[in-house]
């Protein structure tokens, strides 16, 4: 089962149309700048993974919409102010936010989003469901800070590149789940793998899966698992990842065998993910997005 035939999935449509229409109410709750930058951040694309995970972790008859709309509010938040972070100028193929509307502007509509995530949720109210994905959002800037200090660290253990994994995208996957009913266990697990795959396909050269352009990690020293792996076996690629010449660097990674191990790894935790489903409405569904996270384009 693939990603576009889970996404057949009975009462999915209807959801995602709800899901929509939701985002685009809130981001308008406050017009204004930051409203016009937030509502273009939600249209540059995106799979709504999260919020399906909300649908398909939902008891039968769910429809939690202001569940899923609060995850993808966040998962917005993190990439504007990931990118003004990082100085990325292009996400998805288009101009990131700050390139166009500068730093203030950029740092101002994560806010916004972000409280707008929050805002959805209180007015379901459900304090549960708040401090569920308030959990979630320290945890992402637990993963943030982790990342600043693991820059340019090649002596980064696996250890800790997964603990961030967790912190940045598997507790937010966690969440999702949580709030649609469903295992939380499944969802960090499956955030990690979701992760690691990510960063395969950022050291194989996709630029599509990803949304951001191919070797960046590389380049800003971020240390994702195929690029420790390669840089234990590869001085080139061990200096890169430093910050010392870039030259040949990226095309050795591969030559390493990293890229193969890595994603075992991914699969492993998917593995992991599916061993905690049980008596789940879509079991079916979640089973193939484990295997759906991984097989992406290489």
């Amino acid at each position: 089962m693939s990603l576009a035939t889970i996404r057949e999935s009975p009462g999915l449509d209807k959801y995602l149309d709800g899901l929509e229409e939701r985002l685009g109410a809130a981001v308008e709750e406050c017009p204004g700048l930051v409203a016009t930058v937030g509502a273009e951040a939600l249209a540059a694309g995106g799979k709504r993974l999260r919020p399906l995970l909300v649908f398909l972790t939902a008891p039968e008859g769910g429809m939690p919409i202001a569940g899923g709309a609060a995850v993808e509010l966040v998962h917005t938040a993190t990439l504007v102010h990931d990118d003004l972070i990082d100085r990325a100028h292009f996400r998805r193929g288009k101009a990131a936010a700050w390139s166009i509307y500068g730093p203030s502007a950029a740092r101002a509509t994560g806010d916004y989003l972000f409280a707008r995530a929050f805002s959805e949720l209180s007015a379901a109210g459900d304090p549960a469901a708040v401090e569920i994905l308030a959990d979630a959002t320290l945890c992402l800037a637990r993963g943030e800070a982790l990342q600043r200090t693991q820059t340019r660290d090649p002596s980064t253990t696996v250890e800790a590149y997964l603990e961030r994994c967790a912190l940045k995208t598997g507790k937010l996957f966690e969440a999702a789940c949580r709030l649609g009913g469903g295992s939380g266990a499944y969802g960090l697990a499956l955030g990690i793998a979701f992760q690691i795959a990510d960063d395969v396909l950022d050291c194989s050269g996709a630029t599509i899966e990803t949304g951001k352009i191919a070797g960046t990690d590389l380049r800003d020293g971020t240390p994702t698992l195929p690029l420790l792996l390669a840089a234990q076996r590869d001085a080139v690629v061990r200096a890169a990842l430093a910050g010392g010449p870039m030259d040949g660097a990226f095309v050795r990674v591969a030559a390493t065998g990293a890229l193969d191990e890595s994603r075992a790894v991914a699969l492993d935790y998917a593995r992991r993910a599916r061993a905690r489903l049980d008596g789940e409405l879509h079991r079916d569904e979640l089973e193939a997005l484990t295997h759906a996270v991984v097989d992406r384009e290489r």
